[in-house]
């Protein structure tokens, strides 16, 4: 018989701009139909937040970031201070469907299941964009059609919903501090290079995504709009860069190749086909932007890679820090 493993929900906020976004994200968890054993929440530096937090903010662990200021830094605190056998991230701007720990525990059955991830649903404050199309919905951190539609074996998570094994998160070093983002800044890819880390250790392992364990992601006014796309995307970029300097170069875009050779295509042909698109044009020009932006992004960051000047794209060095956290990484 199997025993359901124990399970500690994560969740990071580094502002009292989402105060009411990170307490329908709580409220949301608190209500699963299966309940989580640990609540943490991870404040990451923000002395005022953690204090309301601490004070309001009931059956949650209320922690500071000891780590690199930074989303990795206070996910790896996270998973220090979880107490169950396997962790699940939440965004602090995310909800859960109150099937969220049942669907992602569930699939912990197999034992060579080592993490299990979900669908991310984008909730937009303003309506979404008629120019906007669903494959470029990894832009505002949501799952994007081209994903499977059935729980299957991926790459990687998204990290607004994603979960893993704890004792394989730890042995893999847990998330580099080096990638990733601090505040606002629109850099990211931890989530892909750690997955790649855990495969890499294990070539038996299994990273599952499972659509029915699903989130709901707001999207505010301020990323529906052009800048943003632009910005996201060649921020997006620069971090592939950097991904592939820590991971087999050119093997680690294989999701990123298959993603321009298919998805993108059947994007314009969907969008330059009668009834397809809302505004044609606009989408057109949305997924040239975007795939324009991306791909000058990496140009540029494997460029600042292979000639630095001064410290390594995407890091922020503190004195006398010059090792990741949690364990050394290869």
């Amino acid at each position: 018989m199997t025993t359901t493993p124990r399970l500690s929900v994560i969740v990071c906020a580094y502002t009292l701009d989402r105060w009411s976004d990170l307490q329908a994200a709580i409220s949301s968890v608190r209500s699963q139909r299966l309940p989580a054993d640990d609540i943490v929440l991870v404040v990451d530096h923000c002395p005022e937040l953690y204090r309301i937090a601490g004070s309001r903010l009931s059956g949650v662990r209320v922690i500071p970031n000891v780590e690199r200021k930074g989303l990795s830094g206070a996910r790896n605190t996270g998973v220090a201070a979880a107490v169950g056998e396997v962790v699940a991230f939440l965004d602090d701007d995310a909800t859960a469907h109150p099937t969220w720990t049942d669907r992602l525990l569930t699939r912990y059955d197999d034992p060579q299941v080592v993490g299990v991830g979900g669908l991310v649903l984008p909730r937009w404050h303003t309506g979404r964009p008629d120019w906007f199309p669903p494959e470029l919905d990894w832009v505002v951190g949501c799952s994007y059609r081209g994903l499977p539609e059935e729980p299957a074996p991926v790459r990687n998570f998204i990290g607004a919903n994603m979960s893993f094994r704890r004792a394989e998160l730890l042995a893999a070093g847990g998330f580099r501090t080096d990638l990733g983002r601090v505040g606002t800044r629109p850099l990211g890819c931890e989530e892909t290079e750690l997955c790649m880390r855990i495969a890499a250790r294990n070539p038996d392992a299994v990273l599952l995504y499972d659509p029915s364990a699903a989130v709901l992601h707001r999207v505010p006014a301020s990323r529906a709009s052009w800048s943003y796309l632009r910005s996201r995307c060649y921020a997006e970029g620069l971090s592939k860069a950097l991904v592939t300097r820590h991971s087999n170069g050119i093997a680690a875009l294989s999701s990123e190749r298959t993603y321009l050779r298919s998805t993108i295509p059947r994007a314009f042909l969907r969008a330059l086909r009668p009834g397809g698109s809302a505004a044609p044009v606009r989408t057109v020009a949305a997924l040239s932007l975007g795939v324009g932006a991306t791909v000058t992004g990496y140009a540029v960051g494997r460029v600042r890679v292979r000639y630095p000047a001064g410290p390594a794209l995407g890091t922020h060095t503190e004195p006398g820090d010059t090792t990741p956290a949690m364990g050394s990484r290869t």
